[in-house]
């Protein structure tokens, strides 16, 4: 009897693996076994998964996102026929931009934002040693100058009185003619040098006066009675002498209020001088001013006040019309936006058209 013979165990699991494939080798059809019409319909089956999946994805690409409600009630006219338009809340006299009326440093500011000032009260102040420096020397000129015309006197009344003692010796026939012209001619220099000191004085004086009107103005005061609305300048800054677009300070009157109304230039033959008008503030439909006409300024003008609006067109160009409110019970603020609507005519007249058409010449 024969025994069998022990493998090693990689030779064994070789030989297994070995085995399996041929087994399986043997048993799985070949390829070309399977019908070709199963092919063609898993080919067309997924071909209409795919036509079915881009159009899916091209719908979902084109949808557009659910517009959010709005987080505030729209504001509305309550005319039946209006022209809506933008306004900007004003101080009724219209702001004054304060500037600076020569380029220096600022030493003091006098007022803070929100302070009732009357006119010629200062606001703030300018570098002025310079100007005190000047003010300084001139006065001494000044008075040195008024102190050589005391010498002049002194040497005119000396010269007189000799001129005066030598005429009494020419009648006693004692003084000669020379003698008598030297004296005369001291007096008339005398006279003339206290003439040209006081042409200096004059001038000195008004050189003084130059330079403390050039130290007045170095302290900037409000023209006229107001509220500060803006302060836009710090001890320590320059302050130059030009027209800045932030102004250094900003005045106005706020006991009354005003709107300065943008209608676009297309909308501008709608609009009618007197017609009433009603204005919104911004996200508080229900806060309403019924607003006063006051002029209409008959210039347009670049549209300047944005709203922000994305779709906001900016090379427009508008008409402004003025309206007054008085102050409402809600606080309202200075250059604060507003939805305004103008009451308008129901029709436009047509606009004249020339009844004879001028022949084409050929």
């Amino acid at each position: 009897m024969r025994l069998p013979i022990a493998l090693p165990r990689w030779k064994t699991v070789a030989s297994e693996t070995l085995f399996l494939a041929r087994r399986s080798k043997a048993f799985s059809p070949p390829i070309d076994s399977y019908p070709p019409m199963l092919f063609r319909r898993l080919s067309f089956y997924f071909a209409l998964a795919g036509i079915a999946g881009a159009v899916l994805l091209a719908r979902h690409m084109q949808a557009r996102p659910p517009v959010p409600p709005p987080v505030a009630e729209p504001a509305r006219s309550p005319y039946d026929h209006t022209v809506a338009a933008t306004g900007l809340i004003e101080a009724a006299r219209e702001n004054v931009r304060i500037a600076s009326p020569k380029g220096a440093l600022v030493t003091a500011v006098q007022v803070r934002v929100g302070d009732r000032v009357q006119a010629g009260a200062p606001l703030f102040q300018l570098d002025d040693r310079e100007a005190r420096a000047r003010i300084a020397t001139t006065e001494a000129q000044l008075g040195a100058m008024t102190a050589q015309r005391a010498a002049e006197e002194v040497a005119l009344a000396d010269a007189q009185d000799q001129l005066d003692r030598f005429l009494k010796l020419r009648n006693d026939n004692v003084a000669s003619e020379d003698d008598l012209k030297r004296r005369w001619f001291a007096v008339e220099g005398a006279k003339a040098r206290i003439e040209a000191t006081k042409a200096q004085i004059a001038a000195t004086a008004s050189q003084l006066e130059q330079a403390r009107t050039d130290a007045a103005v170095l302290t900037v005061k409000a023209p006229r009675e107001g509220q500060v609305l803006q302060v836009n300048v710090r001890e320590g800054e320059f302050a130059p002498a030009a027209a800045l677009a932030e102004p250094l300070m900003l005045l106005g009157d706020v006991d009354k209020f005003q709107v300065r109304c943008d209608v676009d230039e297309q909308n501008s033959v709608l609009v009618q001088p007197g017609q009433p008008a009603v204005a919104s503030l911004k996200g508080h439909a229900d806060l309403r001013l019924p607003l006063r006409f006051v002029r209409v300024e008959p210039y347009v003008v670049p549209k300047r006040s944005l709203t922000g609006d994305s779709l906001e067109r900016v090379d427009t160009r508008v008409l402004q019309l003025i309206y007054e409110f008085d102050r409402p019970t809600f606080p309202v603020y200075v250059g604060q936006q507003v939805d305004v609507f103008i009451e308008r005519v129901a029709s436009v007249p047509p606009a004249p058209t020339d009844a004879t058409p001028v022949a084409r010449s050929r």
